[in-house]
């Protein structure tokens, strides 16, 4: 599950995360999310519009979703989560309750993923 918790100090975080939710009604969440990391900083409304283009999304509606902030409610659900969790880093990962802070090789997420299955009794190797 990704929750949202746009920067502060980021100029165009929040409609980033708008923008991906429009995506997502769309039913292009993780593609608009991969597109949003390969194209920042460069995340104005224009720029995320232009990605609505590549992913042919339904533009005029993507484009009523961020200017009306059809998601806001739910990003400022998501900003109260993480100021309640003491988030402040993005990516946070949270495996089994194992707080992962920050850009992270592979290999830290496999290591508590298999400490977390042999604790758990289920093997303790992944692939």
């Amino acid at each position: 599950m990704v929750k949202h918790l746009p920067y502060r100090y980021r100029d165009h975080s929040r409609i980033a995360a708008q923008a991906s939710l429009a995506a997502r009604d769309q039913g292009k969440f993780r593609e608009m999310h991969l597109l949003l990391l390969d194209r920042s900083p460069k995340l104005d409304r224009a720029s995320l519009i232009g990605c609505a283009r590549e992913l042919n999304l339904d533009v005029p509606r993507f484009t009523k979703d961020l200017d009306t902030m059809r998601h806001r409610k739910e990003i400022d659900r998501d900003v109260k989560l993480g100021e309640s969790l003491d988030l402040y880093t993005t990516p946070t990962i949270f495996i089994n309750g194992v707080k992962l802070q920050g850009d992270r090789p592979i290999e830290a997420y496999r290591a508590v993923i298999e400490r977390e299955l042999k604790a758990a009794g289920k093997g303790g190797k992944i692939r």
